[in-house]
């Protein structure tokens, strides 16, 4: 991770590996309206700029498919806190004056987060490489042990009966009082694929422990929220590195 954090496209590839916690980048940037077309384009010319200096970061970087305005966000992982204190990237300094003079022109607004990954309650599966979207669903909660303690029911009733985890859960750190406190990100190679006709995660739930313990904990999930909503992205591949 970078010490420049304006210069949010150099952050490495998040999850190559899911069985271990790591930290993940999130930095959301909205783009001024009418100006989507040429932010796309400066964002080519820095991949361009980066590559020709030979960086060796990677990064991926998702749209935002519903919502006010274009926004995106570039996403990141650092193994630990500890990353903060490396040196600035040599190609992303080289190609600071791309960042400044044609990206930052025609951003709006810049929010960078820190979310830590809960592998216990995630897919084991590593990222696909051909992954084209995610569905992202956050949640603030008024009780956090209680939010996290259906999270665990419904992942372990989840593994029991298909193998494994729909998606990654994150826990975020610390931001602004409208961030999430926790989302899960859930992937899919494209928009056919979410056509699928399958179980929902309560159903699922109910089939292994019926119908009054399922809706005993639906409710304890209810009073654990206080806000969630959800977005998908999708995965920009000519922007990403």
């Amino acid at each position: 991770m970078k010490k420049l954090v304006f210069l949010f496209l150099c952050l490495p590839l998040f999850a190559i590996s899911q069985n271990e916690s790591f930290l993940l980048t999130l930095s959301e940037v909205t783009v001024k309206p009418g100006h989507d077309a040429q932010f796309m384009e400066a964002l080519k010319s820095y991949k361009t700029c980066y590559l020709k200096n030979e960086g060796e970061d990677k990064w991926n970087t998702w749209k935002r498919l519903q919502g006010e305005g274009n926004v995106y966000t570039f996403t990141g992982r650092m193994v630990n806190w500890a990353e903060m204190d490396e040196e600035d990237d040599p190609a992303g300094k080289a190609c600071q004056k791309v960042v400044l003079d044609e990206i930052m022109p025609h951003v709006k607004s810049f929010h960078f987060n820190i979310a830590r990954f809960m592998p216990d309650v995630s897919r084991t599966e590593p990222f696909s490489g051909d992954t084209g979207l995610v569905w992202v669903y956050n949640a603030k909660t008024k009780n956090s042990k209680a939010f996290k303690e259906c999270v665990k029911e419904v992942a372990t009733a989840l593994k029991d009966a298909e193998g494994d985890g729909r998606g990654y859960w994150y826990s975020v750190i610390g931001g602004a009082p409208n961030v999430a406190d926790y989302f899960i990100s859930i992937p899919f190679k494209n928009f056919a694929e979410m056509d699928v006709d399958r179980d929902g995660v309560w159903k699922v739930y109910e089939n292994a422990n019926g119908k009054e313990k399922t809706d005993a904990l639906r409710e304890k999930f209810r009073k654990a929220v206080s806000k969630d909503w959800s977005f998908i992205y999708t995965l920009k591949k000519e922007l990403s590195n």
